[in-house]
């Protein structure tokens, strides 16, 4: 029952969240404003008209170990993954993902100009059969937000 719940909700809502999660290596922090840049991602999210902003979470977390290539402590890296419901066709899920890493991209151009950077980024679509949520957020927003 639980499974034909979270599907006809995802059906209805058209898959909700997303969830944007940076992996990024420390050695950015000095150059790049990681928590500006999670700014930039929910407001393109938003900006996409696909998700609804009660629904979007975006949080960073900084990998303190790393060796990339050569080991050249210079290398640096942001890893972007996007977790999305169910409910949306491919056309819509690689428009997001493209409106999303361009908003990034233009971000950390400058940073790509001058360093040795990689920015990465995927998009995925969560399965409803193991997804699990219980939130009170929505609730505590206007109702514009939902």
């Amino acid at each position: 029952m639980r499974f034909w719940l979270a599907r006809a909700r995802a059906a209805r809502d058209g898959g909700t969240m997303p969830h944007i999660t940076l992996e990024y290596s420390a050695n950015l922090e000095e150059h790049i404003d990681i928590a500006a840049l999670c700014g930039v991602l929910r407001d393109s999210a938003v900006a996409t008209g696909i998700f609804p902003p009660a629904g979007i979470r975006v949080r960073a977390f900084a990998a303190t170990h790393v060796v990339i290539a050569d080991g050249d402590p210079r290398h640096g890296f942001i890893d972007i993954a996007v977790r999305i419901g169910a409910g949306r066709d491919g056309a819509t899920q690689s428009r997001a993902a493209d409106e999303i890493f361009d908003a990034a991209q233009r971000f950390t151009a400058e940073h790509m100009a001058v360093a040795p950077f990689l920015l990465s980024f995927e998009l995925r679509e969560a399965a409803t059969e193991t997804s699990r949520k219980s939130s009170s957020i929505r609730r505590f927003l206007p109702t514009d937000m939902h």
